[in-house]
């Protein structure tokens, strides 16, 4: 394998270039990203960056000095993915060379990438409210970008209206109410983060909006977004509706609003790889390995549907340790050619800062058949929860317990193995 063409040049991106590096690979390197910045941290932009407590070259995740002998191609957005067949080559001595396949990506400028092997790193992208297009005023936070237009607003205050009680939603949340802003959160669930957490520690976390004086509405559906009309150029053709001025709710209620940010989750970039040959099913589906259905291509990050051997289904992990942290799996297997042997996979984990609570939490708490609080008081917002099936711990929850929880979390690895 003589080039490496590594798609997304965020996190799971750069990831994947610093492990070819490390596992040997001494080949032309390509990252290709369709932003225009180098990588940089996502985590912050929700909380310190958006507060304006971190500048922009504290989001770097780059090393200084650090050169991994790449060509970086940013700016630039890849529409197609092709096999390619080089056949009756011959080296320099004038031998045949046996018949390869490798791969193109094609780009959106017209550009081709050839390369032998692909790394499929081009994650997610922020799902967007229907009928708030032309809205000025209504935000998603996904890039860079996004948080500096936010962190922007959000210095002159008002009312701001967060839809979607998710983590980015949350600590959104959280950072505006530290700002000085007039917050109120909407989820179309009964309870927020059911999903990741269950609803009994979901109800806890979530209740930490109402802790802070936080307007809370659950179990209410957004019907859509109106105006005021007064912004824009004045032009029906350019589209521009206005600016928001409330949050239209299912049950006819309207609550006022400044400012809008959608925070109701995100959608994997994969349209670019339809008829490439690699399967496709809510991202690109993998095996434990990172191995697509195409050879010499692999996927990490937010886009990659890797199948859990514990869970025994596929699953995306959309947060930060595993895109850090499984390049390094997906790499060995595309420099292999094939399947190697693996360890299991830490169970996977994430965190979250909101209202000045850390909350902590790793494994999978659908897999649980009981939840016990090991230590703390729930009211308190200062707990240690435990999530067992059949006995067994299959996830922990920490809030503010920070040194029981990495111990619980190493617990947890070891039952995995």
């Amino acid at each position: 394998m003589r080039t490496v063409a590594v798609v997304g040049a965020s996190l799971a991106g750069l990831s994947a270039a610093r492990s070819l590096r490390e596992q040997g690979f001494d080949g032309r390197l390509i990252l290709i990203g369709d932003e225009l910045h180098r990588p940089y941290d996502r985590p912050p932009l929700s909380k310190e960056f958006l507060a304006g407590t971190l500048a922009e070259a504290d989001l770097s995740l780059e090393a200084d000095g650090e050169d991994l002998r790449a060509e970086w191609m940013l700016g630039a957005r890849a529409t197609g993915l092709d096999r390619t067949d080089d056949t009756g080559r011959a080296d320099r001595s004038g031998h045949g060379v046996r018949d390869r396949t490798g791969h193109a990506v094609r780009l959106a400028d017209g550009q081709v990438v050839r390369a032998d092997g692909v790394v499929i790193a081009t994650g997610a992208v922020a799902r967007t409210l229907p009928g708030s297009e032309g809205l000025a005023g209504v935000y998603t936070l996904r890039t860079l970008d996004d948080a500096r237009a936010l962190r922007d607003e959000l210095a002159g205050g008002g009312r701001l209206v967060v839809i979607g009680a998710g983590f980015v939603g949350a600590e959104v949340a959280s950072t505006a109410y530290a700002l000085g802003l007039d917050v109120t959160v909407v989820e179309a669930a009964p309870t927020p983060l059911a999903g990741p957490l269950g609803a009994a520690m979901g109800g806890i976390v979530s209740a930490l909006h109402a802790d802070h004086g936080v307007r809370l509405l659950c179990g209410v559906g957004v019907k859509g977004l109106s105006g005021d009309g007064r912004s824009g150029t004045g032009d029906p053709a350019d589209g521009v509706r206005g600016r928001v001025d409330a949050v239209l709710l299912e049950d006819g209620r309207a609550v006022p609003a400044d400012i809008v940010v959608v925070g109701v989750g995100a959608r994997p970039c994969v349209e670019w790889l339809e008829g490439s040959g690699v399967e496709l099913d809510d991202g690109v589906k993998c095996g434990a390995d990172g191995r697509t259905s195409l050879a010499g291509v692999v996927a990490v990050g937010d886009c990659a549907n890797w199948y859990d051997a514990r869970a025994g289904a596929h699953h995306r992990v959309e947060h930060w340790t595993g895109a850090r942290e499984r390049p390094a799996v997906a790499v060995a297997t595309l420099l292999a050619g094939g399947a190697v042997e693996q360890g299991v996979p830490r169970p996977p984990y994430f965190w979250s800062d909101q209202y000045g609570v850390r909350i902590q939490f790793a494994g999978h708490a659908a897999a649980a058949d009981s939840v016990t609080v090991e230590a703390g008081v729930a009211d308190d917002r200062d707990v240690l929860a435990v999530y067992r099936r059949a006995g067994l711990p299959v996830a922990v929850l920490g809030m503010n317990q920070p040194r029981l929880f990495t111990r619980w979390r190493r617990q947890l690895a070891a039952a995995s193995t």
